[in-house]
């Protein structure tokens, strides 16, 4: 039987969902945090073309606080987008609404490593509500 021999972008995934799945819940780091929605649509690198949008309602119970979303580019090496900055300041100011823009800083493909920047764009709106 033929094993997949591993990439670049494998093994940088694996990586980032091992920290992840290391990393506290979100009720364990904010317990304060009642409840966390997220709408992010996923832009070309010129920012006008959204490629796909997606919205839905976090379990603060069960998230990880490393918080990240992968890059839409299959071929995308070393990129993705981490939220868990944004969203640690939002709960430190106890803001209601966050939203922002990142871009991509992975290379293009694995052919293109150290040349070629990949650039997706990920703006995202984060709405949440704090226990009283």
């Amino acid at each position: 039987m033929n094993q997949k021999k591993a990439t670049p972008r494998d093994d940088y995934r694996q990586q980032e969902s091992q920290r992840s799945q290391q990393s506290a819940s979100l009720s364990q780091k904010f317990p304060e945090l009642k409840s966390l929605t997220i709408a992010f649509g996923y832009f070309s690198p010129e920012g006008n073309t959204r490629n796909r949008e997606i919205k839905y309602t976090v379990n603060p119970a069960y998230a990880k606080s490393v918080f990240r979303l992968d890059c839409l580019n299959d071929e995308c090496v070393c990129g993705d987008f981490d939220l868990s900055e944004a969203l640690t300041r939002a709960v430190a100011g106890r803001e209601a609404t966050v939203s922002g823009e990142l871009r991509c800083e992975g290379w293009i493909s694995k052919s293109t490593i150290d040349r070629i920047h990949c650039y997706n764009i990920l703006r995202y709106r984060i709405s949440l509500e704090y226990a009283m």
